[in-house]
């Protein structure tokens, strides 16, 4: 088994969020939502410090939920074809998104990694994949499968994988109120799901250089 990381780049600005285009939502309608939650909750959304909230929730949504006017597996159609046979990484994408239970943010980074057969990616694109999945209503562990099996689906690897690690402020600031916690989820594909000593390596790579982590 391959124990070298390698990396694909490209010409792309590396930042995720670089082409990802607001959502077209629904101002009036959200504004109209926000005022009336103010009203519920016993405020006065006349009052001077809230007056121009509801239009800034409105625009804020368009950016959060931006990856549902997008299809993040199109970041994958473009590839190189390489004799490369060894684990291709890239750590630490940081990311936002939204708990669909709460809309409450989570945010942490997710690690990803495939071990190529014949045909690579440019390296930006693993983290345009992973922002294009995060910027919607969300849960993290069907973020962390979406982004593997779009990974398999597109660049046919030997293998796939995604490890993310998140805080989510729905247990933070409410409910359990745990602050400090982080949930982490795993998604392995071929053969680092089939094959024991894949397993082990490509969590170790991914591990590395963070002794802090216990998974």
């Amino acid at each position: 088994m391959p124990q070298r990381l390698g990396a694909s780049c490209d010409d792309d600005d590396i930042r995720p969020s670089a082409d990802l285009a607001p959502a077209k939502v629904d101002i009036p309608k959200i504004e109209k939502a926000v005022r009336e939650i103010l009203i519920a909750i016993g405020e006065d959304p006349d009052r001077e410090g809230l007056l121009k909230t509801p239009n800034r929730v409105a625009r804020a949504y368009g950016e959060l939920m931006a990856g549902l006017a997008d299809e993040p597996k199109r970041h994958l159609k473009t590839v190189f074809t390489e004799t490369y046979d060894e684990v291709v990484l890239l750590r630490d994408i940081e990311f936002h998104s939204l708990c669909e239970h709460h809309l409450l943010p989570f945010t942490g980074r997710a690690h990803v990694a495939y071990l190529p057969d014949g045909k690579v990616v440019g390296l930006s694109k693993l983290a345009r994949l992973v922002e294009g999945y995060a910027r919607r209503p969300q849960v993290q562990e069907r973020l962390t499968t979406q982004i593997a099996d779009a990974l398999m689906e597109e660049l046919q690897p030997i293998g796939a994988a995604c490890v993310i690690e998140a805080t989510h402020t729905c247990m933070t600031m409410r409910g359990a109120k745990k602050h400090g916690s982080t949930m982490v989820t795993s998604a392995l594909r071929g053969i680092f799901k089939e094959n024991p000593s894949s397993r082990s390596e490509i969590l170790t790579l991914m591990y590395n250089e963070n002794p802090k982590r216990a998974w």
